[in-house]
């Protein structure tokens, strides 16, 4: 995928949330567009602006109130925990790559296995850069409500990570 910019972003959430066949009422009597593709495109979004670093782009790729279920330790709510948090990874991990293993989706939800790689090029969990290189897999669910992420639930192996760079 190319890098995306915020407009370019906007732009397909905002074409997809005017196709009438996406939208959904739901028990609250207010239209939702769930539509796979968009979902799909939003969560690729998110992987490539954690592969570049362009982390400004999860304030369209996020909705404000989004509830991560298994956050880092101290990781806020929303865009702002994401960015922080993966902003402390890229510090660590300039590096930092997330590659899509499989994915599978439906009208309101994604999910993914993927592979995590770095290299510790800096502080990272009160511990010195150690030169060290990782490799580890984790799988993540993310749900979707017109274009943004609202829920997301996801492990990885962080015992590999600090046994790969020698921490534990």
């Amino acid at each position: 995928m190319d890098s995306l910019e915020a407009e370019d972003i906007a732009a397909v959430i905002v074409y997809a949330a005017t196709q009438p066949d996406h939208m959904a009422a739901t028990d609250q009597g207010d239209t939702r567009m769930f539509d796979k593709k968009t979902n799909i495109a939003s969560q690729e979004a998110f992987g490539e602006a954690v592969n570049t670093g362009n982390l400004s782009a999860f304030d369209q790729l996020v909705a404000p109130d989004a509830v991560d279920h298994d956050p880092a330790p101290g990781q806020g709510a929303g865009p702002d925990g994401f960015k922080t948090f993966f902003s402390e990874m890229r510090t660590a991990f300039p590096d930092l790559h997330v590659q899509v293993e499989t994915l599978v989706a439906d009208d309101d939800q994604v999910a993914f296995a993927y592979t995590l790689t770095g290299t510790h090029s800096g502080p990272f969990q009160g511990n010195d850069a150690t030169g060290k290189a990782f490799q580890v897999r984790g799988v993540q669910i993310s749900k979707f409500i017109d274009g943004k992420l609202v829920e997301r639930w996801g492990s990885s192996d962080e015992l590999g990570i600090m046994t790969q760079l020698g921490l534990v």
